[in-house]
């Protein structure tokens, strides 16, 4: 199970909660306790870190009043539904009771979290610029070598996050001119999954 969950992993083996660590461990996102005969269920189980698991989740499952969780499956929702990542801050802001009681349950906005991701913001736009260059110059292996990179690099939602600001009004103010021509190119946007 563990290898079949790690070839899923977004980025080399990443936690499919907080997105930095080595996925390390196994979860079973609704808890046994809860839910035994889910416990061998495929899409029950995440390639998680075990901070994220062990320190943070435990056995934490939110319910709204009538049951319904209100944590974001990442097997079936798209994240994005439900936070925004506000890519300067590194902070993510929630946008439904999902994305609130996501954010607290595996505490998304501690001080490491926000770090690595404003760190990782800083890092994509040169990366992006450069390897629009780089097919601008005919070196389109070279650019796929660089791009690759970036999918594997902790964080992958600020990538995400940043091909969505690139569609949105005032995306020049937060990406700058050079990142976002990158962001639109449709190569680029091809390279990195986007299309």
């Amino acid at each position: 199970m563990r290898s079949a969950l790690t070839l899923m992993a977004l980025g080399i083996e990443r936690c499919m909660y907080c997105g930095e660590n080595l996925g390390t461990d196994i979860d079973h996102f609704e808890p046994i306790s809860r839910a035994p005969l889910r416990t061998f269920e495929w899409l029950n189980h995440l390639l998680v870190c075990s901070f994220c698991n062990s320190n943070r989740k435990r056995s934490a499952f939110p319910c709204d009043g009538d049951g319904n969780r209100l944590l974001i499956d990442p097997t079936s929702e798209d994240p994005a539904d439900h936070l925004r990542l506000i890519l300067r801050s590194g902070m993510y802001r929630d946008l439904t009771t999902k994305g609130s009681a996501t954010i607290g349950v595996f505490d998304l906005n501690r001080r490491t979290l926000v770090r690595g991701r404003q760190n990782a913001f800083a890092t994509r736009g040169p990366v992006l610029y450069y390897a629009q260059r780089l097919l601008a110059a005919d070196r389109a292996e070279e650019a796929v070598q660089r791009l690759a990179a970036l999918r594997d690099e902790p964080h992958a939602s600020v990538l995400w996050a940043m091909l969505h600001a690139a569609e949105a009004a005032g995306a020049e103010e937060v990406l700058g001119q050079d990142v976002l021509a990158a962001l639109r190119d449709p190569r680029i946007r091809k390279m990195v999954g986007a299309e």
